[in-house]
């Protein structure tokens, strides 16, 4: 069973394992934001024949959404050869849930300046298996399987993968991933989610590299400052090393 059922063209129906953290007759936004990453390239994929590569997703969450059939639609905002700038926004019962922006940007041989900074984070076989669903209920937690090394409240690393698929139909390892990132916020808490409420509004993500197979890795700083206000911060990784950047913008509610 994947995370999504395709329905028709436009739509699609969320099994359980989309199940919400924060609520679990609702979704975890973490699925869908991976599925609006698939549908930018599944109509890239239709117009244009040179697979132009996402580079980054900007994902505005603009309320919750049940357990219940969506819809989606792709619009060509910067259309380009080289470049083009493109927005996907996922539906329930004609209300607009998440609106994801992604960059997609041709490829170029830079092998010889090759070269990153970002530190790297001790591998999956380094770092000891965590149960996420200890702090957190619900379908998509329960779908992974998660390694956790945690530093201090707010600060850690952890190692996610899941045999779950994204959708009922073929798709990229991008796209997988990406449907994985949200899950960031939940892996190296600040607060307890018994006595605060910390839910990101936003996800940001940039990737100089596509993902490859295999576990996906966060290294993860969770800030919160004295007027509701947060921000989860997290080097993306795969099993290779640092592909890129994630940022969430928190609404905390004691």
């Amino acid at each position: 069973m994947a995370y999504f059922e395709r329905i028709d063209a436009s739509t699609v129906r969320p099994t359980p394992h989309t199940g919400g953290a924060w609520a679990e007759h609702e979704q975890h936004i973490a699925p869908a934001i991976g599925l609006l990453a698939h549908v930018v390239e599944v109509d890239r994929d239709a117009r244009r024949d040179d697979g132009l590569p996402l580079a980054r997703i900007s994902c505005d969450i603009l309320g919750t959404v049940p357990l219940e059939p969506c819809t989606h639609e792709v619009r060509v905002l910067r259309p380009g050869r080289t470049v083009e700038l493109v927005e996907a926004t996922l539906s329930h019962g004609g209300r607009a849930v998440v609106v994801a922006r992604a960059w997609l940007i041709a490829t170029g041989d830079t092998t010889a300046l090759v070269h990153s900074d970002l530190p790297r984070i001790p591998g999956p076989d380094e770092v000891e298996p965590w149960d996420a669903g200890s702090v957190w209920p619900g379908g998509f937690i329960a779908s992974t399987e998660v390694r956790r090394r945690a530093a201090a409240p707010g600060r850690g690393q952890v190692w996610v993968r899941t045999d779950v698929p994204l959708v009922d139909e073929p798709h990229s390892r991008l796209a997988a991933a990406v449907g994985l990132l949200d899950i960031a916020n939940g892996m190296n808490v600040l607060a307890s989610p018994r006595e605060v409420l910390f839910p990101n509004v936003d996800l940001t993500a940039h990737f100089f590299r596509t993902p490859g197979e295999g576990w996906l890795g966060l290294d993860t700083t969770v800030s919160f400052g004295p007027d509701g206000h947060g921000l989860t911060s997290s080097i993306v990784h795969d099993e290779q090393g640092p592909v890129g950047t994630l940022a969430q913008a928190l609404t905390v509610r004691p």
